[in-house]
């Protein structure tokens, strides 16, 4: 029996209504279940006396510190909450610089001395906790004997309960932060620039005669992943040890039919879908849309939009939950940038928006666009931030990954450019004039039949290729990569753009002084920022040489790779903002320099070493095989053929492993190793994988130790 026959029976074994591996009734409503493991404000306002839910609503408003009594009062309602879920032991969850989430479990219960256990839970226990730090990326802020961090309760980001077919764990979020008081994780600085971006705009915003309480940056992202059967996984340690192939030959269909994207979803994966979004509910993570992607065995999961930092706080759930759930289902969950080449990688599209506690969204320009003058100010406000700091918002979003997609057709190129759309474009071009401008009347699209109803057309259409894409009332940064924090990407937005705000604020404030409207004082001010700013709006095709061309004629940066992009983070600009606004000091963004180094190095040396491996024990015997069969059945021209094709093979390995012996590699600094990785390792990776997958498609499929992509992406 061939091998792909063997899978489909494999896949076959799944069963229809998913008693064998789809465990979770599917059956309650989702307006049932929504938020029902969480410790939620409506949980607070249930089981808190009504004094201490009020102190603690207004604590949180004006963002103090809880003080001891009260952190008293809700841990034990917390604990007690938690015990009724059959919670026995509790964790502070954090995010340090790994990109990943972190977790030390703790039991509420301790013996009596009588033979009995207590289940205790103090407002101590819940404020703080102290992890071993020794471990953990610090960028060397701190040395490995030096052990002591803690983790601090983030009372913003809710409590949630996670279950286990043995048990359930009360998860707390928290901030993770050195003995010294350096921030180790991605959620402090975050939190830092929200309330950096909060001070700036409700500052702007009273010069347009409006008193907020607070500013809130809002995030949706689009998180795309790929499923497949688990059985192919593990027949491939190159997915297992990097989540990448190494190797894998083109096969005769790919994505060229456009047919997968929102196709229909196969039956096993929608029932996988079905089961994450539902925890994911329960979660109180608010799933908005669900589809296929482009590429074959990719899809898409979108929530609502949150705070960035709960939204963050949730991202980071979401991934670990499409990963558990899927294995219940024969499936694995593969979040790497670039899984499989020669199709489209994932990426995750960061919504990202700004808007006041009243629920007003500054970046809604309204119906007359042209007339809202607080949308332009806040709109041209994003557009210098992005200019002015577009190598960062690059370096936000640089990692090996990343690299196998940020500037190919598939991705946003790695050039950051700005999508304003036709109206929004022609509007600020008028205001650079010196004209009035206006908006678009609305109009509609005639479909030629009564029985479709005629639709409304946006100002704009929509440009895919736009890393930075204005979308109705937000921005949608679309460079992350789909395994990516979306910490500190959101963490650069909110900086820069508290910058801009005040710098524009500050232009304002001077100008009204001098007397005048608020109309007069501010067009000027708009006029002189697009003018010195609009070399980054585009609305082309991101994907052609010609942009390539006419972007290094407007003088943007083109960092093609992580060792090109990394350096923006320590910037002197960089580092003067992130100073200003109190987010980061100088220590921590070189922490941060250097940890991202050191994972890109350490990544792109673990699939090196990987790929020689492989193409040592597994494709090079395969290969030998082969040539000897041919020799057995007297086909003396094929094997010859195949004798050169494995001497090719052999000496491109050898490349390989020389560029992977360690006395090769430039140690002494790290910004050289990186590049010495990106220049001379990872081509002699292609070479291998260049003659590899030539003989994938020569040596006999039943010698071939590999399962195909032609397996792999189209087997459900």
């Amino acid at each position: 029996m061939s091998r792909i026959r063997q899978q489909n029976v494999f896949a076959a074994q799944w069963t229809p209504d998913g008693a064998a591996l789809g465990t979770t009734d599917l059956t309650v409503a989702d307006n049932q279940v929504f938020g029902e493991n969480v410790f939620s404000q409506a949980v607070q306002r249930q089981r808190l006396p009504k004094d201490v839910y009020k102190r603690l609503s207004q604590t949180l408003a004006k963002g103090e510190a809880l003080d001891t009594t009260l952190a008293d009062a809700v841990a034990l309602a917390m604990k007690e909450w938690a015990l009724e879920k059959g919670a026995t032991h509790y964790a502070h969850v954090f995010q340090p610089l790994t990109g990943l989430t972190a977790e030390k479990h703790d039991s509420f219960y301790a013996p009596t001395g009588e033979g009995t256990a207590l289940a205790s839970f103090s407002g101590k226990e819940l404020i703080q906790a102290e992890p071993d730090a020794s471990s953990f990326p610090t960028g060397g802020i701190r040395a490995t004997f030096e052990a002591r961090g803690y983790t601090a309760w983030d009372p913003t980001s809710p409590a949630f309960i996670l279950e286990n077919p043995n048990g359930a764990l009360l998860c707390i979020p928290t901030a993770f932060v050195s003995w010294t008081g350096e921030a180790l994780d991605h959620k402090i600085p975050l939190l830092r620039s929200m309330d950096a971006l909060s001070r700036s705009a409700s500052r702007a915003l009273k010069l347009f005669g409006k008193e907020v309480g607070r500013v809130f940056t809002t995030v949706g992202p689009e998180q795309e992943y790929f499923l497949i059967d688990e059985q192919y996984y593990f027949e491939r340690p190159d997915l297992v040890t990097t989540g990448r192939t190494l190797f894998g030959a083109k096969p005769p269909k790919g994505q060229e039919l456009d047919d997968h994207y929102f196709g229909s979803i196969p039956e096993r994966v929608l029932a996988c879908m079905l089961e994450a979004e539902r925890e994911l509910a329960r979660l109180g993570i608010p799933i908005k849309t669900r589809h296929n992607e482009v590429a074959p065995a990719q899809y898409e999961i979108a929530p609502i939009f949150e705070n960035s930092n709960v939204g963050s706080d949730h991202q980071q759930l979401t991934m670990q939950i499409l990963q558990n759930v899927a294995r219940r289902y024969g499936l694995v969950c593969l979040l790497h940038e670039k899984p499989f080449a020669g199709i489209n990688g994932s990426g995750k599209h960061n919504n990202w928006s700004m808007g006041t506690d009243e629920g007003e969204n500054l970046l809604d320009p309204g119906d007359t666009p042209h007339e809202n003058l607080q949308f332009l100010f806040f709109c041209t406000a994003v557009i210098q931030a992005v200019n002015k700091h577009q190598g960062l918002l690059r370096a936000s979003v640089a990692s090996a990954g990343q690299d196998h997609r940020l500037g190919a057709n598939e991705a946003p190129p790695a050039i950051i450019s700005i999508f304003l759309g036709d109206e929004l474009e022609k509007l600020f071009e008028a205001i650079e004039a010196g004209t009035a401008g206006q908006s678009t009347p609305e109009s509609f699209l005639g479909l030629g039949t009564p029985v479709l109803p005629p639709l409304p057309m946006h100002g704009g259409d929509r440009n895919r290729t736009s890393p930075f894409a204005f979308t109705g009332n937000k921005f949608e940064f679309r460079a992350l990569g789909s395994s990516m924090s979306l910490g500190l990407p959101n963490t650069v937005l909110n900086t820069i753009v508290a910058e801009a705000i005040d710098e524009l604020a500050s232009e304002l404030e001077n100008t009204l002084a001098a007397g005048g409207t608020l109309e007069d004082a501010l067009r000027p001010i708009i006029q002189r920022s697009y003018a010195a700013n609009k070399q980054i709006v585009f609305g082309g095709d991101g994907y052609s040489d010609d942009w390539h061309e006419e972007a290094a004629r407007r003088g943007l940066l083109n960092l093609r790779a992580t060792p090109d992009a990394l350096p923006y983070l320590i910037d002197p600009r960089t580092i003067a903002a992130f100073e200003a606004y109190g987010v980061l000091n100088e220590r921590e963004l070189h922490a941060r320099y250097e940890v991202f180094l050191e994972q890109y190095i350490t990544k792109l040396n673990i699939e090196a070493e990987t790929a020689a491996a492989l193409a040592r024990t597994m494709l090079l015997p395969a290969a030998v095989r082969y040539k000897a069969e041919l020799l057995a059945a007297e086909e003396p021209g094929i094997a010859s053929e195949t004798g050169e094709r494995i001497a090719s093979f052999l000496e491109v390995i050898r490349a390989l492993d020389s560029a992977n012996l360690k006395e090769n590699h430039p140690e002494d600094d790290l910004l050289e190793h990186a590049h010495y990785m990106h220049d001379v390792v990872f081509p002699a990776m292609g070479a291998v994988r260049e003659v590899a997958d030539r003989l994938e498609k020569e040596v006999a499929d039943d010698l071939w130790p590999l399962p195909k992509y032609s397996e792999i992406l189209f087997i459900k």
